[in-house]
């Protein structure tokens, strides 16, 4: 499994950074995300639950994904290659309208389904996530030109 993983992340890193001068990807702590919950002493000499099992489903899966692989991998392809890769800050990508812009964490339906509760902007959750991030990214890299006098 874990060949496979190396082996697709190797894949799509190439094709990302053959067929885009411009990669944006959110700048996700993935270290941080499969962080042990800490403990919750409940004072009586004792541990209330503090949802580690689950956390453990989820820090399985984010492994599983090799998010970390993949973007080290885009890293050093897109500099080898001359691509620019921005990294973006995550906090509302997912809950904000890429039509209107509105930020709502009801915008986010389900897993898969994004609504719009002030103009009513329907699509799936990730492209609408994905719209918000290349935004941030050209948002970025305009602002980093405009810093820099080019």
């Amino acid at each position: 499994m874990a060949n496979q993983r190396q082996d697709l992340a190797h894949q799509l890193s190439r094709r990302l950074v053959n067929d885009h001068d411009l990669i944006v990807v959110e700048n996700l702590k993935v270290a941080h995300m499969s962080r042990r919950p800490k403990p919750r002493p409940n004072g009586k000499g004792g541990f209330d639950p503090n949802g580690a099992r689950a956390k453990a489903g989820l820090n399985r899966s984010i492994a599983d994904a090799g998010w970390g692989m993949l973007r080290s991998m885009l890293v050093y392809k897109a500099e080898d290659a001359g691509r620019e890769l921005i990294a973006v800050d995550p906090r509302h990508t997912s809950t904000r309208c890429a039509s209107c812009g509105h930020t709502e964490s009801e915008n986010r339906v389900s897993q898969a389904i994004f609504r719009c509760r002030r103009c009513g902007h329907r699509d799936h959750a990730d492209v609408n996530a994905a719209r918000n991030i290349l935004r941030a990214g050209r948002a970025q890299r305009a602002s980093a030109r405009a810093g820099s006098g080019n």
